[in-house]
């Protein structure tokens, strides 16, 4: 096998043809892996039919019920030899003309009920010219220019395409979230992409349901890894924890993915007591840390799945740390063991590695598969030091090498002369049965210099006031650890990742209060 992304679909276009490959659960539609490959073939002709060439790089803006389209326009990107930038479809114009325009996109595949806000962003992106739309631009509010349906794009020969590439070709331009400033671009390399080799697996008939959207790190894993695990990929484009509950029970995904945000949803619904959740072996958490409460309570629901918190992020790349069912329990709060050829140091200024226990900045490296921003060498240089990833993560690791992530380097709360990581009190807050979610961040002190801020957004029936949750925190924190600010709110500012955006807590920007 070669390390070109679409070499694994051709390979299950070929030995698996009628399988579901990709489905999409809210229309009831689903792609075959020969559909999949064929239409990404007749489109990967049309794109270099219409001039875009290897190398240019091309804005994937479809929103999450266009998920069959989004996934047949990735393949097609890579076929036509260009470099796929997926692209948040819940950005503003202005920030997502920042990020066409510094990725100097060439092409951009939409859809009609998007044209109109990628309209207003293609005014300033003069190196966009090439905009195809899956289904024209019928819902756009006024006639868009320059706009090609999908259909007229696609060329009517479906057979194999596939402008030379070599491995460390770019693949991918990941923009990151930016929940504390603005995104950076990651560039992903067909080499890099990736942690499982491209391989032909033994076909298990089985899914793995998941719902994060395509444009993210989480999101984008799901287009070809469940194939290479003999799997088909099961999508929810709209999370409902009641629906979610449904689906795992009447189609019975062996493997499911969740974000934090979504698992606390989904231990709060009514029907999360007694629905049929037998058919999970792995539920995987990611994208932000999650509580030990919430990993003991989806894990007394499914005694037989391994239920973990992964850890990764979009500069790492394929690093991938892994929990072996039979220390779940054991080492609650840890994101697992690195695995091979993932290392991991924890480190305190200027570089100096601590002993197990100690916390300090995780470092990651990936030999052979270092990622790099792109068109910032400055930041880069910044980031990466000797081929170490400085991830801004704080951790530690115990006695037997497993991780635990505690906070971030700027979440660290220094409160008249003491260290206090917001995880550790978040973590405590989520032990109180009325708490769904909580959020820590510090705030200015004129006399301890940072004072610690909880909000807190209280459990569907419940009922808390302050100095209840206060009360219940000091049998668990040592006192400077116990937030005096706390406010009731009645959701979280989140990304479209589902984390936190805490600075907009920070600024006072977020208001929501339920009382």
């Amino acid at each position: 096998m070669t390390e070109l992304l679409t070499d694994q679909l051709r390979l299950m276009a070929r030995r698996h043809p009628d399988e579901i490959g990709y489905r999409n659960l809210d229309a009831d539609t689903a792609l075959t892996f020969a559909r999949w490959d064929g239409d990404s073939n007749r489109l990967a002709r049309g794109l270099a039919g219409a001039g875009v060439a290897k190398g240019d790089r091309v804005s994937i803006y479809l929103p999450n019920e266009e998920v069959l389209h989004w996934v047949v326009a990735y393949a097609a990107v890579h076929k036509a030899g260009a470099v796929a930038v997926p692209t948040n479809t819940r950005l503003t114009a202005a920030e997502t003309s920042t990020i066409l325009g510094h990725a100097e996109a060439s092409a951009a595949v939409t859809c009609a009920s998007h044209l109109d806000a990628l309209a207003a962003a293609r005014r300033s992106v003069p190196s966009l010219g090439l905009v195809v739309s899956t289904d024209g631009d019928g819902g756009a509010a006024r006639p868009v220019p320059g706009v090609v349906p999908w259909e007229s794009v696609a060329a009517d020969d479906a057979g194999d395409f596939q402008v030379d590439l070599e491995p460390d070709d770019l693949a991918d331009i990941m923009y990151t979230s930016g929940t504390t400033g603005s995104p950076k671009g990651v560039v992903v390399r067909h080499r890099n992409a990736s942690l499982l080799p491209n391989s032909d697996p033994p076909w298990t008939g089985t899914a793995w349901l998941h719902g994060s959207p395509l444009f993210t790190f989480a999101g984008i894993s799901f287009v070809y890894n469940p194939m290479k695990l003999g799997k088909s990929a099961f999508f929810l484009p709209r999370f409902d924890a009641g629906r979610w509950l449904e689906v795992v029970a009447t189609e019975r995904p062996e493997a499911v993915f969740i974000v934090p945000a979504m698992a606390q949803l989904i231990l709060g619904h009514p029907d999360f007591e007694t629905a049929d959740l037998s058919s999970i072996q792995l539920c995987s958490l990611g994208s932000a840390p999650v509580s030990a409460a919430v990993l003991r309570r989806l894990q007394e629901r499914m005694p037989d799945a391994t239920s973990s918190n992964g850890y990764g992020m979009t500069e790492a790349g394929p690093a991938y740390c892994a929990m072996p069912k039979d220390e779940a329990w054991r080492r609650a709060g840890s994101v697992g063991k690195p695995m091979p050829p993932m290392e991991v140091r924890v480190t305190a200024e200027p570089g100096r590695d601590l002993p197990a226990g100690a916390v300090g900045e995780v470092l990651i490296r990936l030999a052979g598969r270092q990622r790099e921003y792109y068109r910032d060498p400055e930041a880069t240089a910044r980031t990466w030091t000797d081929g170490w990833l400085r991830t801004g993560d704080l951790g530690r690791l115990d006695e037997d090498g497993y991780l635990y992530i505690v906070g971030r380097t700027k979440e660290v709360i220094i409160r008249g002369g003491h260290n206090i990581y917001a995880t550790d009190v978040e973590n405590a807050l989520l032990e109180h049965a009325a708490v769904a979610e909580a959020a820590v961040v510090g705030v200015p002190h004129d006399v301890l210099g940072e004072d610690l801020a909880a909000f807190v957004v209280i459990a569907a029936g419940q009922a808390l006031d302050v100095e209840q949750l206060r009360a219940f925190l000091l049998e668990r924190l040592a006192d400077y650890k116990v937030p005096r600010r706390v406010t009731f709110v009645e959701q979280l500012p989140r990304n479209a990742t589902g984390k936190v955006l805490k600075h907009e807590l920070q600024a006072g920007r977020w208001t929501p209060s339920t009382r």
